[in-house]
């Protein structure tokens, strides 16, 4: 019988194309079916990567030859598309966020744990192996003691460029659930759990406009913040000043940490290979090689189908992804309330992977 974790995929959207290009290549595993509710945009996704099954998600359910099923539906529909999957003895690959409320997400992990399943959520870039060089620094005292961290999204929204972008105003989206989880997750990875946060969120527009595709013209209603301003605490005493924004003209991906000795560039942890520059206080810089890789989203299916196999914890783990929940929430909170608001949760921050670690290999 073939190692190969048997993967089926919910969601035949946009994103699912980035997701299939990585699996296709990935040796560990088979994509045997892609569901979606439109079952012809099912079909058609399949037909395009060469998957011997497509339909719906109840028929995805239904077929023995899923181990894992990647959840890539919209965010409202998360929480209710994994617990259907480990109900139905599957382990679930989760895009972010883990789910829009705390007990949810709670749900989710108490559901797998009592099913002996595991649950692993996007983002994966912090696989990547940009994200994973500046990891190997920052823990190898290359900065010195991490003092502080600045985290910059800026830009002026998706829907100059997304065909139907009202869900990314809508409930668990906006700059902070949207994008925010790839700055989160990457600060937990390097700074390990937040312990407070205090926080401003505004909103330019009450309305925006498609801007290409077949609903260009067409406007739509915004109902979450486009800007979010944040300062995180950290458990181990660090902080990070970040700001999450779909108001910006001007573009910025950046993540920086700060330490006793160095500065690191981390880059954008939206990319799997931005490699990292290390600034001295003398004006010296460390750049690092460029990186050429083939790895993208869906090289956290593989990490998590390997971690079974071995009977390892998946670094993309469901307790990370509860942490860095919790943190958005608290961080909405505390801009409501205008003071400061403690992150009960907390998550340990996962070791780096080996070097040289490829999905694809």
């Amino acid at each position: 019988m073939s190692d190969r974790a048997g993967v089926g995929i919910i969601g035949a959207g946009v994103i699912s194309t980035q997701y299939l290009r990585t699996l296709a290549l990935a040796p560990d595993v088979d994509v045997r079916f892609v569901a979606d509710l439109d079952v012809e945009r099912a079909r058609a996704r399949a037909a395009e990567f060469d998957v011997p099954a497509s339909g719906s998600p109840a028929a995805l359910l239904a077929d023995d030859d899923v181990r894992i099923v990647v959840n890539l539906t919209v965010p409202r529909a998360h929480v209710d598309v994994a617990l259907a999957a480990l109900a139905a003895g599957r382990h679930v690959w989760n895009e972010k966020p883990l789910a829009l409320d705390r007990a949810s997400g709670r749900a989710v992990l108490d559901a797998a744990r009592a099913a002996g399943l595991r649950v692993a959520t996007a983002p994966d870039t912090v696989l990547g192996p940009g994200f994973q060089r500046a990891l190997r620094l920052v823990r190898s005292g290359a900065i010195g003691t991490p003092l502080s961290a600045l985290a910059q999204l800026q830009n002026p929204g998706p829907e100059s460029w997304h065909p139907d972008p009202a869900f990314l105003y809508g409930d668990g989206a906006g700059p902070l659930f949207d994008l925010g989880p790839y700055y989160l997750t990457a600060l937990v990875h390097l700074l390990g759990p937040v312990d407070r946060v205090q926080a401003v969120a505004t909103r330019a527009r009450e309305e925006r406009v498609i801007g290409s595709g077949p609903l260009a013209g067409q406007r739509f209603p915004v109902t979450v913040a486009t800007q979010v301003s944040a300062l995180y605490t950290f458990t181990g005493g660090t902080s990070a000043q970040a700001l999450f924004s779909f108001d910006s003209p001007l573009r910025r991906q950046r993540l920086e940490i700060t330490g006793t000795e160095a500065s690191v560039v981390v880059g954008d942890p939206n990319k799997f290979d931005s490699p990292p520059e290390v600034h001295h206080a003398d004006g010296s810089v460390l750049r690092t090689a460029p990186i050429r890789t083939k790895v993208g989203r869906g090289a956290g299916v593989v990490e998590l189908a390997r971690a079974i196999r071995a009977g390892e914890p998946e670094r993309a783990c469901g307790e990370v992804a509860y942490h860095v929940l919790d943190v958005m929430i608290a961080t909405i909170e505390a801009a409501e309330s205008g003071g400061p608001v403690a992150v009960e949760s907390t998550a340990t921050a996962p070791a780096p992977l080996p070097e040289g670690w490829d999905p694809l290999a």
